[in-house]
């Protein structure tokens, strides 16, 4: 089975600050370390896989065009590092508008990526910024690690003890 790495996306990936929706190329920052951090999960032997709320789609400020699009220029950054995601899961809903069983906190796209991938959850980890991404990771059977919003991503899982 395999091991991976989930991630979420907006304050983890790239910075969110001044912002509440990320969704054009031009408000799109890589934070820091995030390159680093990654190349050392691949390195040994992680899937990276990006779980992220995109629940703006539901409120038609933007589409899932919009979130293709963004995640295309999202990879061609992180190829600076010969590293890119395995797969990407968002869910399009917003608790706003609709009831759903894959936004987070539920557990359901880290459940898809666990029976798409064959993923062992007793050997991944969920990284996120929010509670209730360390939620989801208890939901989905996996070690959460809360990290601070838009910081370096590197220096913070070494000091957490998750990176040596």
């Amino acid at each position: 089975m395999n091991k991976a790495v989930f991630l979420d996306r907006d304050g983890v990936i790239n910075s969110d600050e001044n912002l509440y929706y990320v969704y054009r190329i031009e408000d799109f920052r890589l934070n820091s370390g995030v390159g680093k951090a990654l190349q050392y999960f691949k390195q040994n032997g992680y899937l990276l896989i990006l779980i992220t709320n995109q629940g703006g789609i539901s409120k038609s400020i933007y589409t899932h065009q919009d979130v293709a699009i963004l995640h295309q220029h999202m990879q061609r950054l992180l190829s600076a590092w010969g590293i890119y995601f395995d797969d990407i899961f968002y869910c399009p809903h917003h608790s706003d508008q609709t009831r759903c069983l894959c936004r987070k906190p539920q557990p359901l796209m880290i459940q898809r990526a666990m029976a798409r991938w064959k993923i062992d959850p007793s050997r991944s980890i969920f990284i996120g910024d929010r509670d209730s991404d360390m939620e989801t990771a208890k939901a989905a059977g996996v070690k959460g690690v809360k990290t601070q919003t838009n910081g370096d991503l590197f220096e913070q899982l070494v000091d957490l003890g998750v990176i040596r």
